[in-house]
């Protein structure tokens, strides 16, 4: 009987038995193991597997196929230990059904759980992201005297935090410092950094006062995370009281400390504050400052146009022995591109190979918009090619950089050209600005079927026309005496609430007078009065909605 038993898969079981059936089936595995007597609870892993993994099997069927398994009672308090307990949870892949077993072995069954192996089912429910069930554990757990470790508290309050459930985080570092339950900074760290990067900086810097007033221990990484924090949001000034005090609480700072309040004063423009922590830092003879702290500073002067200052930088980080990256050239040569200086951005860009530093797409990038600034398109295009044969595909800013050049310098067929290779680049998501330009060029070229098939292909690559692309379209239609298509493809930005502004109202206002349709314009005056802020929300009833609605081609 033993050996049928075991030929029946678990399915098998469970379609052509009823519950009852089973347990009797189960019976026979009891007798099996050696009569009723009750296993002894234990924790370690049993001797003879091969027969307690038979029992596993058997009690997830119960449980998957049972509607109480308080009709197994018996013959569970015969065999179930938590070690197979814990076996039978791991395997039951419905959080709920797992849950409901533990209850009943805990409440009904009176199982008692080690610390082991609570342990071991609360990493499971967090890594499972059964965080509800975790939750419910946890309090089973201290209810039955178990407290955690900090290495469990710490992987309980990242993973709550990690899902959102900062409140239950919070509650867990309180209910452990309570009892004395050592929390550790890295836990604490941890927790900070999760609040950070989930944007709830005065959150973050709440607990973090509260943690000193306390006297607890922090170091110098919970000073970073909360400076970090607060330069996220631009908070500069307030993450540079935090540095003032960090040596009266023990912690000193180092050169991450440095770099992200230098990377902070720069964002905001003030970037001789920045300088000034980097010579602060050189005066420093325990770190010294690093390519990035340079290049931050570097960065920042070439944002303000203080060429010079950020050119005199980089001799100085040269002469001080700190290797530069692609970063530290890019920003350098756009800062002299945007100057105008595209000789000194290409000398820059000869520099890297010296250095052993290949250049990116940005690198190319930064050039090609360099050239393209002062009207070199042609020479753009020679570093368009030069980047293709170094195997470094254009990014969109690449492809848009050259094809509004060329619009400018109506070179409608060669941007057009580019526009189609758009089609073959499936890592790149068509954005409006690309194809905005060269829809203006052929309107105001009066080829508005070209326009309108652009529009098409613009739409088929999946990027929905802004409102740009709307006014230019209407203006076009308009220039060429398409009166009834202008106002359709008006009405088809407002279908897709696209807001209008009053350089579109107006226009299409003025060429239909012009056009001897006041009527129409009196309609299109009154929507927009309607309206007075351009919030079109409510304007799906006053306007006809088509689904699928085309612009129309211009016949």
């Amino acid at each position: 009987m033993i050996r049928l038993c075991h030929t029946f898969s678990l399915s098998t079981l469970a379609s052509r038995f009823r519950v009852p059936t089973i347990a009797t089936i189960a019976f026979f595995r009891t007798d099996a193991i050696g009569g009723s007597r009750r296993q002894p609870f234990h924790d370690r892993e049993p001797k003879n597997r091969s027969s307690e993994v038979w029992f596993v099997k058997v009690v997830c069927t119960l449980c998957v196929c049972s509607s109480s398994l308080a009709i197994c009672s018996d013959y569970l308090c015969k065999g179930l230990t938590p070690w197979i307990a814990l076996e039978v949870i791991k395997r039951l892949k419905d959080p709920n059904l797992a849950l409901k077993f533990f209850e009943f072995t805990r409440l009904s069954l009176n199982l008692n759980y080690s610390f082991t192996t609570y342990n071991s089912l609360l990493r499971s429910f967090c890594d499972s992201g059964f965080h509800d069930a975790a939750k419910r554990v946890f309090d089973y757990m201290r209810n039955d005297g178990h407290l955690p470790d900090s290495s469990l508290l710490g992987v309980l309050v990242s993973s709550f935090a990690h899902v959102g459930k900062f409140e239950i985080a919070k509650r867990l570092l309180d209910e452990a410092h309570n009892d004395q339950v050592g929390i550790t900074s890295l836990i604490f760290n941890k927790f900070l950094n999760v609040l950070i990067n989930q944007n709830r900086v005065e959150e973050a810097v709440g607990l973090f006062r509260e943690k000193l007033s306390s006297h607890s221990s922090v170091d110098t990484c919970t000073f970073n995370i909360v400076i970090r924090g607060l330069c996220k949001i631009g908070e500069v000034h307030k993450s540079f009281e935090f540095f003032d005090v960090m040596r009266s609480f023990g912690c000193y700072p180092d050169v991450f400390t440095y770099n992200t309040l230098i990377n902070g004063f720069c964002k905001i423009k003030e970037v001789d504050k920045g300088h000034d922590l980097l010579n602060e830092i050189q005066l420093n003879n325990e770190f010294s400052p690093d390519v990035v702290t340079y290049t931050s500073v570097i960065s920042g002067y070439c944002k303000l146009g203080k060429m010079k200052k950020a050119s005199s930088l980089f001799h100085e980080l040269l002469t001080c022995g700190v290797t530069p990256n692609t970063f530290t050239f890019n920003v350098l040569i756009d800062g002299l591109g945007k100057a105008g200086d595209i000789v000194s951005a290409m000398n820059m860009f000869k520099k890297m190979g010296s250095h052993g530093v290949l250049p990116d797409v940005i690198t190319f990038t930064t050039l090609i918009d360099g050239y393209c600034r002062i009207g070199e398109v042609d020479e753009g295009f020679r570093l368009w090619q030069d980047m293709n044969s170094r195997n470094l595909s254009p990014n969109k800013y690449t492809f848009s950089i050259l094809i509004n050049a060329l619009c400018k310098g109506n070179r409608l067929v060669q941007a057009r050209d580019l526009l189609r290779q758009l089609k073959w680049r499936k890592d790149i998501v068509s954005q409006p600005f690309m194809y905005n330009p060269v829809i203006d060029g052929f309107c105001k070229a009066g080829d508005i079927d070209e326009a309108n098939v652009i529009v098409a292909e613009m739409e088929e690559n999946k990027c929905r026309p802004d409102k740009l692309t709307f006014t230019i379209l209407i203006i076009g239609h308009c220039m060429k005496g398409k009166m009834p298509e202008a106002i359709s493809i008006f009405n088809k930005m407002l279908a897709i609430s696209c807001e209008p502004d009053h350089i579109t109202v107006n226009s299409l206002i003025s060429c239909l007078l012009k056009a001897g349709m006041p009527n129409e314009a009196v309609r299109i005056k009154q929507i927009a009065s309607a309206e007075l802020n351009f919030g079109f929300s409510s304007m799906r009833g006053a306007i006809p909605s088509t689904r699928n609605m085309d612009i129309p081609v211009a016949v």
